[in-house]
């Protein structure tokens, strides 16, 4: 995941002309999809449709058997209603009609199963309540259900940093079972000693046994004894050692996948890539998926990622991706292998040019080498590489791995880019390298702006996640809320459309900021739906209203393209569409 919680930039009022235009009566066209103009559909919908493909819009479309047959103006769909079988949907005038959207890179599998998992700490919680609260209340909590580990998530770094709670406090509240305290943005940890020792970073005598996990860092005391936090790769690596098969088991994965469609599909999402779908590490995921899917229970499209650390046996790591993919179904796409570049270049961890105030360089999990060397393998095998890169040298290096070892046609993506080196823009879009970005990162509060330029490195200050120029240089962005990471932030499609193309959040205020990487209205649909569809191969089927494609689509209670852009947010789906069926109506 990456981290940054509420951010802020420029509010504009005005509506950039992106050039739709609308399809009347002389662009009709009668197409059956093979079913024959004879058979009348089983659903006809009228209302101001945008259909993402070229920005077009147009009056009605049919449905039948979950595709749609026509799309066009209203005359041309007249062929396909039967009264007494077409169910028939007048939107005019109610708001708008469009695809449904996709979320190209989140945790709901981790942020909605801690219910059952474990601990959700508020991101507000002080260091006292975190240790005379929280915490017991998680012990207590694991102890009644006879829990083998104690794992919780949602801690702020920011709140926590100058008194951050040691080993030893956490021992005096529970010591007999090993405990994992994930931050919000999940790339730092507190434990308790027996998590340590757990996983031979420590012997129970207090003796050193691991000073260095590579690609992280194992805090320590003046003494060089460990202390309990942990960023990045060594907090990946303690955690493997929990007992994660009864942490998250195939019940607790089914139960929360139900959670996690039924959330989606309230906001609109009916494609989601899964940022880690090995968390973890087990299987449980892609059992629970393939059996919620072949139940014919799964409506949305599910990718999952599965994640190698820097400190795993490679090849091991290789084949055990490769065997995941016996999980596919239906529904449930299972090609891709995600890769830690660095961390994030807020907390310090990030891979970056020129470095930190402090004169140190992030962290960086692997070398040029070695991505390249992953990405032909997995490549070869038909899977998609998914880099997390953060800082402008992990985003450059991620890119010459690509060029070098890569297949331009399998859409390698890039995860985040907090910065992007000018020559990198042209290179991701001559190699068909496609970009995952957090759309709601344009906006900070007053303080935090106040804070940035002593946090990165000089230069970076007034600048952090573009947007604009993946598309002023032609290439495929798609969307992303990085859910529960950025929990200051929204979630949902039209909160997330409001930021990108006014710049401001409408839970906060804050000066305007990097205000060239706005987008237009039309820019910020098109990165929620066909982008994240040709993202995930999925743009023959699905992310725009087409004939042929499968009938996912929205009833959008605004019309998102015209109302006041201060008032984008509000906007939420009416009812939301999969395969022609309503999955969810408010």
């Amino acid at each position: 995941m990456s981290n940054l919680t509420r951010r802020d930039f420029i509010k504009t009022t005005s509506l950039a002309a992106v050039g739709f235009f609308v399809a009347g009566c002389g662009d009709d066209k009668k197409v059956s999809s093979g079913n024959g103009n004879d058979k009348p559909a089983d659903l006809v919908v009228y209302g101001k449709i945008f259909t993402s493909e070229g920005n077009k819009i147009v009056e009605a479309f049919a449905v039948k058997d979950g595709k749609f047959v026509y799309v066009g103006g209203k005359a041309g769909v007249e062929a396909f209603i039967d009264k007494n079988k077409t169910e028939i949907i007048d939107y005019t005038g109610k708001g708008l009609v469009m695809p449904s959207c996709g979320n190209g890179h989140a945790h709901y599998s981790l942020g909605l199963g801690m219910h059952s998992v474990g601990t959700i700490i508020d991101r507000e919680d002080s260091v006292e309540k975190f240790l005379t609260e929280v915490v017991p209340a998680a012990v207590k909590k694991a102890k009644a259900a006879g829990a083998t580990s104690i794992f919780g998530f949602g801690w702020d770094f920011m709140k926590f940093k100058d008194n951050m709670p040691t080993r030893q406090q956490l021992d005096a509240i529970c010591s007999d079972i090993p405990m994992y305290f994930a931050d919000e943005e999940g790339h730092k940890g507190l434990t308790n000693t027996l998590a340590l020792v757990n996983a031979g970073i420590m012997a129970a005598d207090g003796s050193v046994l691991k000073k260095e996990i590579r690609g992280g860092e194992i805090g320590a005391d003046e003494n060089g004894i460990p202390n309990g936090f942990l960023s990045e790769q060594a907090g990946t690596y303690t955690r493997s050692f929990l007992d994660n098969e009864k942490l998250f088991s195939v019940d607790i994965a089914k139960a929360t996948l139900d959670e996690v469609q039924e959330h989606l599909l309230s906001e609109g999402y009916t494609m989601y890539l899964d940022g880690w779908g090995n968390y973890f590490y087990t299987d449980n995921l892609y059992k629970a998926a393939q059996q919620m899917d072949k139940a014919g229970d799964m409506h949305f499209i599910l990718g999952t990622t599965y994640e190698i650390e820097s400190w795993m046996n490679v090849d091991d790591a290789l084949n055990k991706a490769f065997d995941v993919q016996k999980y596919a179904s239906e529904h449930v796409k299972t090609n891709w292998i995600k890769l830690f570049m660095d961390g994030t270049v807020e907390s310090g961890t990030g891979f970056v040019e020129p470095l930190y105030p402090d004169g140190q360089q992030g962290i960086v999990n692997w070398t040029e080498e070695e991505v390249t060397e992953i990405t032909r393998k997995a490549n070869e095998k038909g899977l998609t590489m998914h880099i997390h890169a953060m800082g402008n040298m992990a985003i450059n290096r991620a890119v010459n791995a690509y060029i070098n070892g890569g297949k331009d046609e399998m859409r390698n993506t890039l995860v985040h880019l907090h910065q992007v080196l000018p020559d990198d823009y042209k290179r991701i879009a001559d190699h068909n390298i496609y970009v995952v970005a957090g759309m709601q990162w344009h906006h900070l509060s007053d303080e935090e702006q106040a804070d940035m330029p002593e946090m990165v490195p000089e230069g970076m200050g007034d600048k952090a996640y573009p947007i604009k120029s993946y598309f002023d240089n032609g290439i495929n962005i798609s969307s992303h809320t990085d859910f529960p990471a950025l929990s200051g932030s929204p979630d949902d499609p039209f909160g997330v459309m409001e930021i990108a193309i006014t710049g401001q959040c409408y839970l906060e205020t804050g000066k305007p900021w990097w205000t060239e990487e706005c987008i237009t209205r039309e820019q910020a649909l098109n990165a929620l739906t066909i982008a994240v569809a040709k993202q995930m191969f999925l743009e023959n089927e699905r992310g725009s209203i087409k004939t042929g494609k499968y009938a996912d689509f929205l009833l959008v209670t605004k019309d998102v393209l015209t109302c006041p852009a201060e008032e984008i947010h509000t906007a939420k789906p009416a009812a939301t569409y999969f395969e022609g069926k309503k999955v969810f109506s408010m």
